[in-house]
This record gives C-alpha cells, sequence and structure tokens, in this order.
C-alpha cells in the first residue's frame, strides 16, 4: 500500500497530524520537504492528482503574505512556478494513500485521512 507522508518536520500541525495516524498499521513514507525537496515531475504529478497547482498552494505561508500575492491575479503557471521557488508554498501534509491525496490541514481533510487509515 502506497503510503506517503510528504510534511515539514519543524510544523507542529503536521506532526499533530502525523501522531493521530500513527496509530494505525499502516507503514508511512516520511518525507519532509525542506531536507527533500518535491521535484518538478512530481509537483506535476501531485497537481494532476489533485486537478490544479492552486489547490496546492498554501495561502497562508508567511512568504505569500510578504510578496502580497492574494492581490494578485495569478494563472495556474503563477501557482507551478511558485511551489517550485519554495517549499513553504506547498499546502502542508500531503498525504498519498492508496492512489488518494490528502491535501492540508483543515478539520474535513484530516477527518477523511483517519477514515482512509481506519481510526
Amino acid at each position: 500500500m502506497e503510503a506517503q507522508f510528504i510534511y515539514l518536520s519543524t510544523c507542529d500541525t503536521c506532526r499533530k497530524i502525523l501522531r493521530e495516524v500513527s496509530g494505525s498499521a499502516i507503514a508511512w513514507q516520511l518525507r519532509d520537504i525542506k531536507s527533500n525537496p518535491l521535484a518538478e515531475k512530481e509537483i506535476d504529478e501531485l497537481a494532476a492528482q489533485c486537478g490544479s497547482y492552486e489547490g496546492l498552494v498554501n495561502k497562508r505561508a508567511t512568504l505569500w503574505k510578504d510578496q502580497n500575492l492574494s492581490e494578485k491575479q495569478l494563472t495556474e503557471q503563477d501557482y507551478r512556478a511558485l511551489l517550485l521557488q519554495h517549499y513553504t508554498f506547498l499546502k502542508r501534509p500531503v498525504v498519498r494513500l492508496s492512489g488518494n491525496l490528502f491535501i492540508g490541514n483543515d478539520r474535513k481533510t484530516v477527518d477523511a485521512l483517519k477514515l482512509a487509515v481506519g481510526l
């Protein structure tokens, strides 16, 4: 079973979610995006599965706010460029589990992930 947990190891929320799903019998493949950033091809694959590059972007990131990006009209290629520019633009965590993709830390997503792992 494919079970990849893509996260930022210094993110308290990511660590909390990882603890919550660690109670399952799944052997997680952990990937810290700071020490092991996603390659261009991987970002393209995630976007294809997600349906857009925008769906992968963390619009609460400090860099997002610092660059006033919410005031700009961004295209899918702009979102792709941001994801390639810096790891903090990736919404976290990103979980691949048996062909399903769970992106972000909102309660609905975390609950769906927990259900998918049998918790």
